[in-house]
């Protein structure tokens, strides 16, 4: 017999499950600081870069804050995502509420659908669970090709990186210049899981219900579970995994496996 079987039980006396607002909407004492620097950070990168820099949209709640900093500052600043074909459904709906929101046209960014069924045909749809070398493939045919075609032609991109995500990004900078010699613009790079849920509860950010699950970093639905009380951020992202592997390329460092980030 279920719980909800049991005589006398009513719905109404399940325990509401807090919200993602609810739990961790708790500005650090240096807020207003980082904002001011944030805010400094995207117009200098927008003025720099103009007409040549997009926002690489994840559209977690990180990108979702970057999202509405754009928007309220009107910068001259493009927004991309990429749309693997195994996104959650909660995931790829943020894409049209940006879009009515903001006023905002979202770059959807795609795979080949070719190399997709080269790679499904040759390996099955859960290649992703049988090595680390096929999870990574599958990432370069859904995330990689796709990102590089967004970034072609453009001096700099934007995403929404914090330091506290995990040890590897513990050091990530707020400007960092790629080999290519294209700008990687990281404002988030100091705010705390905090700071950024205190932001989209005082701005009424859109954002993946998907967080209220338990879910900080949420990508393709096969490769994200949600987390227990003590794991790090990204615990829930190819969990099946070694810590130091746990990256898709499209964040490499010099110390990363140019393969994984």
């Amino acid at each position: 017999m279920s719980v909800s079987e049991l005589p006398g039980f009513s719905s109404l006396q399940a325990p509401a499950r807090a919200s993602a607002i609810e739990l961790y909407a708790r500005p650090s004492a240096d807020f207003a600081a980082k904002l001011d620097a944030t805010i400094e950070l995207l117009r200098a990168a927008a003025q720099d870069h103009g007409g040549s820099i997009v926002q690489a949209t994840s559209l977690g709640a990180e990108d979702m804050v970057v999202t509405d900093l754009i928007a309220r500052l009107n910068l001259p600043i493009a927004i991309g995502t990429l749309e693997t074909g195994k996104l959650h459904p909660e995931t790829v709906a943020l894409i049209p509420r940006i879009e009515e929101r903001y006023g905002l046209k979202v770059e959807v960014y795609r795979p080949r659908e070719e190399q997709v069924v080269h790679f499904v045909r040759a390996n099955g749809e859960d290649a992703m669970y049988k090595s680390i070398e096929l999870r990574k493939a599958c990432c370069g045919v859904r995330k990689m090709e796709p990102l590089s075609r967004m970034l072609d032609g453009r001096s700099a991109w934007v995403t929404g990186l914090r330091r506290e995500q995990s040890n590897n990004r513990g050091t990530v900078p707020f400007i960092e210049t790629e080999a290519n010699g294209r700008s990687k613009v990281n404002p988030l790079a100091a705010w705390t899981w905090n700071d950024v849920w205190h932001y989209i509860a005082s701005h009424d950010v859109p954002y993946n219900p998907l967080h209220d699950e338990f879910m900080p970093s949420i990508g393709c639905a096969p490769c994200t579970r949600a987390i227990a009380v003590g794991e790090d951020f990204r615990a829930g992202r190819w969990w099946w995994e070694d810590e130091a592997a746990k990256e898709c390329g499209l964040h490499a460092t010099k110390t990363a496996d140019p393969v994984a980030a």
